[in-house]
């Protein structure tokens, strides 16, 4: 994780290294989220285009490898425990999806084999009729009722479950309506916060009630340089806002995706 205050700090004395302005920290925290989220979201189209060029063999200089190691901070797997936790809906009593789950990356449905939750892709057993836990494909509303409702080549099967996600409800079907037994997703990061008290009419930083960034700490860099970009556009200094654009641009080039 980032530390916020050494973040903010970094703002602070780049933004006001010629008394351009103060940023204080209601501003500072509502651009220091902002800038989490742009950096979360831009992981997904990174690895989308860093699978579509060849990778090498060295695990800390493989783009695709340090983008997984990023990610993999918000990966998460629910089992039928946590599924049994989710809120239900009314028509279908199909459990809905928190909404701390930011994107859904894999759903499966079935038997949980000798009790492991961790058992993925599990062959069919011969022993029974049923499946064990067999991972979904993930179609959109349409294809999801075209594959249930049409002929019967293409209707889901126990060895060949689909799964559909509408309004956050996961529905799976495996010839029948079930519910999923296990959903691998990303979270959404956690809201950062610079908590301070206030004394001799100075905000002063307040470890306990503050929240790091949810980030990588490789992050550092370039969260300076987004937040300081949407505090110049904030205080209205062209100059600071074009300081941080040019930081950030240079960190995007440090970090090649193709």
């Amino acid at each position: 994780m980032v530390n916020i205050d050494t973040v903010y700090q970094r703002v602070l004395a780049l933004a006001n290294k010629e008394q351009r302005g103060y940023i204080t920290p209601q501003d500072f925290n509502l651009f220091a989220n902002q800038a989490q989220m742009e950096i979360f979201e831009q992981y997904f189209y990174d690895v989308n285009l860093a699978r579509k060029t060849q990778g090498n063999d060295t695990v800390y200089a493989d783009v695709d490898d340090m983008l997984e190691e990023k990610m993999q901070i918000f990966e998460r797997i629910d089992n039928p425990a946590d599924i049994a936790l989710y809120q239900t809906d009314a028509i279908s009593n199909m459990p809905i999806l928190p909404n701390f789950v930011y994107r859904v990356n894999m759903v499966y449905t079935g038997e949980i084999d000798g009790g492991d939750p961790l058992v993925l892709d599990i062959p069919v057993d011969p022993g029974t009729v049923e499946p064990l836990r067999v991972k979904c494909e993930i179609l959109n509303t349409k294809d999801f009722l075209d594959c249930t409702l049409g002929s019967y080549l293409t209707r889901p099967t126990p060895s060949r479950p689909v799964a559909n996600i509408s309004n956050s409800v996961v529905i799976c079907n495996n010839g029948t309506v079930i519910g999923p037994t296990m959903i691998v997703y990303f979270r959404t990061p956690i809201q950062v916060n610079w908590g301070y008290i206030v004394m001799n009419q100075q905000a002063m930083y307040n470890n306990l009630s503050s929240q790091n960034f949810d980030l990588h700490e490789s992050e550092e860099t370039q969260l300076v340089n987004k937040i300081l970009r949407l505090a110049g556009i904030s205080i209205k200094q062209t100059d600071i806002m074009q300081a941080g654009q040019g930081m950030d641009a240079v960190t995007i080039q440090q970090q090649p995706k193709t």
